[in-house]
């Protein structure tokens, strides 16, 4: 099982990106796909679920309103990033978990850099 997550880069304070994450090597059914942020000396956090459906969206309070998940079909994940901050900078991972949340996620995709520049 593979999640490759891309769409990361450097963009001004204000601007926009759009992360993907397209997964294979199963079908993620009934499965949550989203989005976790980490700095370098800080522990991971949540930014953002969705559920199969696509529905049952999370967000952290952090993104909300800035941020949008959206989930295309059972393997691909986007995630639209606007009104980006700097302390928005992060490597972005792609994750995936059986059920309604995104908290323990059983895979995780490599990381995608993303640098939010004042």
């Amino acid at each position: 099982v593979q999640l490759q997550a891309s769409g990361g880069g450097l963009v001004q304070a204000g601007g926009s990106l759009r992360l993907s994450c397209a997964a294979s090597g199963r079908m993620f059914t009934y499965y949550s796909m989203g989005w976790f942020r980490q700095v370098p000396g800080k522990e991971r956090e949540f930014v953002a679920s969705v559920y199969w459906s696509g529905e049952r969206i999370h967000y952290a309070d952090s993104v909300k309103g800035r941020f949008t998940i959206s989930r295309e079909n059972d393997n691909t994940v986007f995630l639209q990033m606007d009104s980006l901050k700097p302390e928005d900078t992060a490597v972005y991972y792609c994750a995936a978990e059986y059920g309604y949340t995104l908290s323990q996620p059983d895979y995780w995709g490599q990381g995608t850099l993303v640098t939010v520049s004042s």
